[in-house]
């Protein structure tokens, strides 16, 4: 069925309005979340101290963020509704519903996503370039002919990216001078990976093949087997590249691997529970053990970032540093200043 043959379902224009602005899904604003590493990395690494200017341009980047986000959302359900009426619960999205006007949506997504670059460039072109970036995946993610949902491991790997580029955005929100480390970027895309993969892997088992390949046309390439394999591939590569980080720039975090190997030792569990939440990780509030693990990773990762343990250093000594010149060499000198 095309969008063409599509028409919106008469209403009260009141639902009408309502159904649109559930386009949005606000409530999956709590994916933002992943913004604040970069905000918290960067004011470590480079010593800013949260003044007006700061909390402005926080306010303004996650108010950027979330405008591209909701645009994504919006382009999303207008392609999908087709196949989400396949899906035992994203059947009722409003787009899938017919409960919407697709012209005005349309609009919607190309006004909504506007508003998030003029946000982003009020604060640097660095910030506006990373919420264009978010947009810009999320059209190639959608949009034919390459739709990269449809792709099997590009799927994953394309929408998994939008975390590091929100961690750019957290980053570029506290300086627009020098660029993330490239290890900490591949470590944060590897572990939204992990996490996406096993969204997949959930899906699979609760919707049943066939009936997934119909929804998802990815899912014809995928068993479990080979979703569990990359899930094991994205992991070690995610703990891999965040080793290479605290190795030459902070120390200390090293303490964090074991809550944050838990934490995804629970988050492989819980993949398995039929109906399991992690199809949709915005409703992981209510998982008690998910949430009190993320709060004291959170904990011993922000705790790490500024208690200097200076011991670590003679333990662990480095191999290198920067050449320079090097963007990162700042950065490089700056952290090693303060394990002494």
């Amino acid at each position: 069925m095309s969008l063409a043959t599509i028409s919106p379902h008469p209403g009260t224009l009141r639902a009408r309005l309502g159904a649109h602005i559930n386009l949005l899904r606000l409530d999956h604003s709590v994916k933002q979340v992943f913004v604040v590493p970069g905000i918290v990395i960067a004011a470590s690494l480079t010593d800013a101290w949260l003044d007006r200017g700061l909390m402005v341009r926080m306010l303004l980047g996650l108010a950027a963020v979330m405008a591209a986000a909701s645009s994504n959302y919006v382009l999303n359900e207008l392609l999908d509704a087709p196949f989400d009426r396949l899906h035992p619960t994203k059947r009722l999205r409003p787009a899938a519903c017919r409960s919407i006007s697709f012209p005005l949506a349309y609009t919607q997504w190309l006004v909504v996503g506007a508003i998030g670059f003029t946000l982003a460039l009020a604060v640097s072109k660095p910030l506006f370039f990373s919420v264009l970036s978010l947009w810009i995946m999320g059209c190639l993610y959608n949009i034919p002919p390459i739709r990269t949902k449809d792709v099997p491991y590009l799927d994953v790997l394309s929408e998994s990216i939008n975390n590091p580029i929100r961690l750019c955005v957290g980053w570029y929100i506290v300086t627009a001078i020098v660029i993330p480390p490239i290890s900490l970027l591949v470590a944060y895309w590897m572990l939204g990976a992990y996490f996406m993969a096993l969204k997949r892997f959930s899906e699979y088992r609760q919707i049943g093949r066939d009936s997934a390949v119909k929804y998802r046309r990815s899912f014809a390439f995928y068993n479990e087997q080979s979703l569990l394999t990359s899930v094991l591939f994205y992991a070690s590569t995610a703990m891999l590249f965040f080793g290479a980080f605290i190795m030459r720039y902070r120390m200390e975090m090293v303490f964090a691997f074991p809550f944050i190997a838990l934490l995804m030792a629970v988050y492989f569990q819980l993949s398995f529970v039929e109906d399991s939440p992690v199809q949709n990780p915005e409703k992981l509030y209510r998982e008690p053990r998910i949430m009190t693990l993320l709060a004291i990773c959170c904990f011993v990762l922000v705790a790490m970032l500024y208690i200097n343990l200076p011991w670590l250093a003679r333990v662990f000594p480095k191999s290198g540093a920067p050449e320079p010149g090097h963007p990162q060499a700042a950065l490089s000198m700056q952290s090693t200043s303060r394990l002494g």
